[in-house]
Parts: C-alpha cells; sequence; structure tokens
C-alpha cells in the first residue's frame, strides 16, 4: 500500500513568535479525506559537551507548559540564516558559557511527528573552554556537570524525561564507548 497524503486545503489558524498552527485537509493514499492539525516549529538543536573528565553539561530550566523545573542539555531554537551548528555553539554558550570543539553530528530527532514538523538537530562535543553564561531574556537557567556514567543512570531511571536530551546522552555514551568521540 502508498503511504502518501495530499494536502487539499491548509488554513492559518495562529501564528506566534515561535509556533504557527495550520489547519490542513489531506487526501489519504486509499481517497479518504482527513483533517490535520500541524504545528509548524523552525527547528531546534542540542548539544552534549563534555568535559576531559566525561561530564556533562546540563541546564535546569522551569518549563511552563510542565509547571515544573526540567534538566537538560543545553538546547534551542533554530534562528533563521545560521546553520544548525552555528546555532548549538550559540545556544551552548548563551546557556553554560562553554566553548566546544571537535563537534560530531548525532542525527537528527523528529520529536512528535504525529503534529509537528520540528526536526532536532543533535550534537556531541569537547568543552574547550568555560566562562560565564549569558542567557537569553527572560531565560532563568542553572548550570551543572554531571558525569556521563551517572547521566545514562538518570535516562535509564527515568529522572530525565526530556527525549532530546534523552537520546543525546545515550548516543554520546554509546559513541565514546566505541571510541568516536
Amino acid at each position: 500500500m502508498k503511504l502518501t497524503e495530499t494536502t487539499i486545503s491548509s488554513k492559518s489558524i495562529f501564528e506566534g513568535r515561535v509556533l504557527h498552527l495550520k489547519h490542513d485537509e489531506a487526501q489519504l493514499s486509499d481517497g479518504t479525506r482527513e483533517m490535520r492539525e500541524i504545528v509548524e516549529h523552525p527547528g531546534g538543536v542540542c548539544i552534549a559537551a563534555l568535559d576531559d573528565d566525561n561530564n556533562l553539561l546540563f541546564v535546569r530550566q522551569f518549563r511552563y507548559p510542565y509547571k515544573e523545573v526540567v534538566l537538560e542539555l543545553p538546547a534551542g531554537k533554530l534562528e533563521k540564516g545560521s546553520t544548525p551548528l552555528e546555532n548549538g555553539k550559540r545556544e551552548l554558550m548563551e546557556e553554560t558559557g562553554a566553548q566546544g570543539y571537535s563537534y560530531l553530528s548525532l542525527g537528527q530527532v523528529y520529536p512528535s511527528p504525529g503534529y509537528t514538523n520540528e526536526i532536532i538537530h543533535l550534537y556531541a562535543c569537547r568543552i574547550q573552554a568555560q566562562g560565564e553564561s549569558c542567557p537569553d531574556e527572560g531565560e532563568i537557567l542553572n548550570t551543572e556537570k554531571i558525569p556521563l556514567s551517572k547521566a545514562v543512570e538518570m535516562v535509564l531511571n527515568n529522572q530525565i524525561p526530556d527525549a532530546k536530551t534523552q537520546i543525546a546522552v545515550l548516543k554520546t555514551a554509546m559513541l565514546l564507548q566505541s571510541g568516536k568521540i
């Protein structure tokens, strides 16, 4: 069976600073029509930054949709005119004050393909220098170092619920174990 859907019509419902919401009518490969609600997002980037002792830099910040503090790797949305890697380097510096080197792509993640087109680009790097963080306006966070081995345990024990962080932590651990980082 052919797995395609064709857009019949598309209506913009909401245009925000970051997100845009559309309501589409799509024709499925069997000829039936379905309504699709789409959240358009510019995409994001996430950085697993390791120091010489294999500690990862993390940030803790209040995440309003969940009404709780979430432990995450440094991350942010993509800005127009910059590559995902350039955005990642900027986010790492802003959120942690760290500069990295030997960046390695960990691939891309589709965080919720049922309703959004967001793609998050994942990278690992080594920390070259550590300075002061300078978060964006309206961004309040704490930075901390966690040994990679402990971060893996935290992922496996459901202590880190953030999907992009889980994936980047586990991929970084596997690549370090295999000698690729």
